[in-house]
C-alpha cells in the first residue's frame, strides 16, 4: 500500500496573493476526497527536520536568512519567494517529511510515498531560496537515503515546467544522484536546463536535461520524456527514484504551461513506476514542486496517485 503525506500544517506557509498558495493542497484534498484514492493509502505524519540537517544541502546563510525574515514576521527571500511568520518551520516540515517518506519507502514498510507539501523545494540552490522555495526537499531526499539507507545511486526525475536548477547544482559534480530534468526551454524560467549541461567531473554524465519548445504536441514530449527516462535509467541503475512532481506543464497552468492533460501525468507516473518494479523493487518517493491552476492541479495529482497505487496492487 503507497503512503501519503498531507497536512494542513502546510497552509501555514501564508503567501497571500501569490501563485503558490494555501489553495492549492485545498484543491488536491477536494480531488482526492472525490476519486476515492485515499481509501488505497496509508497516511503518514508530518515530520520536522533538524536545522542541523539542512547543512548536508545548504550553506549555514540559508537557513539563517528564512529563519531570520520569518521570525521578523515575514517579507521576501528574492522577488518572488515570500515567506510568513510560519514559513521556516513548515519548511522543516517539508523537509523532514520528505525525509520520513524516504525511511519509509527505503526501509522496505511501502514502495511508494506521495509528499503533498510546500513550500516546493526544486529551485532552492546550495547558498540561495528562490523560485518561491527555500530549501530543496528532493535534495535532502537523496542525502537521506544515501546517509540513513547506504544507496548507492540514486535517480530524482523533475517533470516540472521549470528546469529544477537547485537540484542541478546541488549534485552537478556527483555520479551518485542522477538527475534527470523535462522542462520548458530555456530562457524560460530559471533559464537553464540547455541540454548541453551535463554536470562536471565525476559528475559528469550524470545531469541529464531535456529542454522542450513551446507549442509540442503531447504525444512528442511523452515520447521525449520516456527516452530521457530511459537514458537516465541506463546511467543511474537506481536504489531509487526521487520524482519531482510539478503539474505546471498542464495546457491550463497560469505560470508556464506545455500543452500537458492530467492523463499525461498519470502516462508518465506509469513509465517511471514500471522503471522503478524493474530497477529498485518498485521504490519511487514523490514530491509535490508546482501547478498553479487549481482545478488542474487537482485532476493531475489523482493521475498521478491513482498510478502510484496501481503499482502498489500489482506487487
Amino acid at each position: 500500500m503507497a503512503i501519503i503525506f498531507r497536512d494542513t500544517l502546510f497552509a501555514q506557509h501564508n503567501t497571500g496573493r501569490h501563485p503558490e498558495n494555501a489553495a492549492r493542497l485545498a484543491a488536491i484534498d477536494e480531488a482526492l476526497a472525490a476519486s476515492g484514492l485515499l481509501d488505497r493509502c496509508t497516511i503518514g505524519p508530518v515530520s520536522v527536520l533538524a536545522a542541523k540537517d539542512l547543512l548536508h544541502v545548504h550553506t549555514a546563510d540559508v537557513a539563517q536568512k528564512a529563519q531570520t525574515v520569518a521570525a521578523e514576521g515575514g517579507g521576501h527571500l528574492d522577488a518572488d519567494t515570500v515567506v510568513s511568520a510560519a514559513s521556516y518551520d513548515v519548511a522543516l516540515a517539508a523537509a523532514g517529511t520528505v525525509v520520513a517518506a524516504v525511511d519509509a519507502v527505503m526501509s522496505g514498510q511501502h514502495r511508494e510515498a506521495l509528499c503533498l507539501i510546500r513550500p516546493p523545494g526544486h529551485h532552492a540552490t546550495p547558498s540561495r531560496s528562490m523560485g518561491f522555495c527555500l530549501f530543496n526537499n528532493v535534495a535532502l531526499a537523496a542525502e537521506q537515503a544515501r546517509r540513513g539507507h547506504q544507496a548507492d545511486r540514486i535517480l530524482i526525475v523533475d517533470w516540472d515546467v521549470h528546469h529544477g536548477n537547485g537540484t542541478q547544482d546541488v549534485f552537478y559534480q556527483r555520479p551518485d544522484v542522477v538527475f534527470y530534468s523535462i522542462h520548458r526551454a530555456p530562457p524560460f524560467y530559471p533559464g537553464s536546463g540547455a541540454a548541453d549541461e551535463v554536470g562536471s567531473g565525476k559528475g559528469r554524465g550524470a545531469t541529464i536535461n531535456v529542454p522542450v519548445e513551446y507549442g509540442i504536441d503531447r504525444q512528442a514530449y511523452l515520447r521525449l520524456f520516456a527516452a530521457g527516462l530511459e537514458r537516465s535509467l541506463a546511467v543511474a541503475k537506481p536504489d531509487l527514484i526521487i520524482i519531482s512532481a510539478g503539474f505546471d506543464a498542464h495546457r491550463l497552468d497560469p505560470v508556464g504551461n506545455l500543452g500537458l492533460e492530467a492523463e499525461d501525468f498519470g502516462a508518465m507516473t506509469k513509465l517511471v513506476c514500471d522503471a522503478a518494479s524493474h530497477a529498485c523493487q518498485g521504490r519511487i518517493v514523490s514530491c509535490l514542486e508546482g501547478g498553479y491552476h487549481p482545478q488542474a492541479l487537482g485532476a493531475s495529482v489523482v493521475e498521478h496517485l491513482r498510478e502510484l497505487t496501481s503499482s502498489s496492487t500489482n506487487i
